[in-house]
């Protein structure tokens, strides 16, 4: 287990991404759901992260349900503030619009406020079923700069200090901001999805720098690239649209490379962000008990120092970028 900078919480190495839960796209059953979180649990997954924004509360119904039987002080629960749900009546159509293949029930209202923290993470405790949650990170503010900064991050500030909560921090897909709130706030962690990849080094310039420097921990999401990297081939989603094709043509060539070598680009794009040292955890989005599964298995096979040498070579990784320890060359 890892821990979130100084604050004592602590993360497994793979942690489980619950937008999938929450029918991110298509939609998965209640069993369906459940099993996958089972089986994170059987393959050692103790970090699970969660948001409002995913199904629009669904996904925290579904997240606590599969876990509250399992001892409390064993898992870590992560969830996000920023959108408050507000119930539409009578509801219409659906909200695929924002990715959820669920009915229409509520509208998500931006809100950083501190009022608007407290009383996001209420509901949260509510629809999870829960005391309490571990982490709480602040959801995609690109827009709310100001009001995050100036309320929101206090916000959080006082709830850790209260003990309501062990560790806060910032959620989002850039990393000019997240590299602002490491150095201007006292966060424990970053949430980076989708700028720490195999197709995506631009964390490493700025972002892993300061959290390392800091003593600050980041949590990498989005290591497929929302599918490209899973599953390279015309049609594949890259950050939630069609990946372009110079994106899909690197994401061939990563694939043949690996495929030379004996290992997956799977395997690779998750041991790939875990190899630097500011990163505690790597989250996988898994919506089924089989995809659980085989990120479990991808993450556990160690990928031959012989694959990132080439990738070196042809330029596809940035020379400065850290390979896995156990398989790294000789310097």
């Amino acid at each position: 287990m890892n821990t979130l900078g100084r604050s004592g919480v602590e993360v497994s190495p793979l942690s489980f991404g619950a937008a999938g839960i929450g029918n991110l796209f298509t939609a998965v059953s209640d069993e369906e759901a459940r099993e996958a979180v089972n089986a994170a649990w059987a393959g050692g997954i103790r970090y699970f992260d969660t948001a409002p924004h995913y199904g629009i509360g669904l996904s925290e119904r579904r997240l606590g349900a599969a876990l509250r039987d399992r001892p409390r002080a064993e898992y870590t629960v992560s969830t996000k503030a920023g959108r408050l749900l507000e119930r539409v009546d009578p509801a219409t159509g659906d909200d695929l619009d924002d990715g959820f293949a669920v009915p229409a029930t509520h509208r998500r209202v931006w809100d950083f406020s501190a009022d608007g923290v407290r009383r996001s993470l209420d509901a949260s405790l509510e629809r999870l079923g829960l005391d309490r949650v571990d982490a709480v990170y602040l959801h995609d503010p690109d827009d709310h700069a100001e009001q995050a900064f100036r309320e929101g991050y206090p916000a959080l500030e006082k709830l850790r200090a209260e003990g309501v909560v062990g560790a806060i921090g910032v959620g989002m897909n850039q990393t000019g901001m997240l590299t602002r709130f490491l150095r201007d706030t006292d966060v424990d962690v970053v949430l980076c999805a989708g700028r720490y990849t195999l197709l995506d080094h631009r964390a490493l310039t700025d972002l892993l720098p300061a959290a390392h420097e800091r003593g600050r921990s980041v949590v990498i999401g989005g290591a497929f690239n929302s599918g490209l990297l899973a599953d390279p081939r015309p049609g594949a989603t890259y950050d939630y649209a069609t990946a372009p094709p110079e994106l899909l043509e690197r994401a061939l060539r990563l694939k043949t490379i690996a495929d030379r070598h004996g290992t997956t680009l799977r395997a690779a794009a998750l041991a790939f962000p875990a190899a630097h040292p500011a990163v505690v955890s790597v989250l996988a989005g898994a919506r089924s008990p089989h995809e659980v599964r085989d990120c479990v298995e991808q993450f556990g096979t160690p990928v031959p120092a012989a694959f990132w040498r080439e990738l070196r070579a042809e330029h596809l990784l940035p020379g400065d970028a850290p390979v896995p320890v156990s398989v790294q060359e000789p310097s």
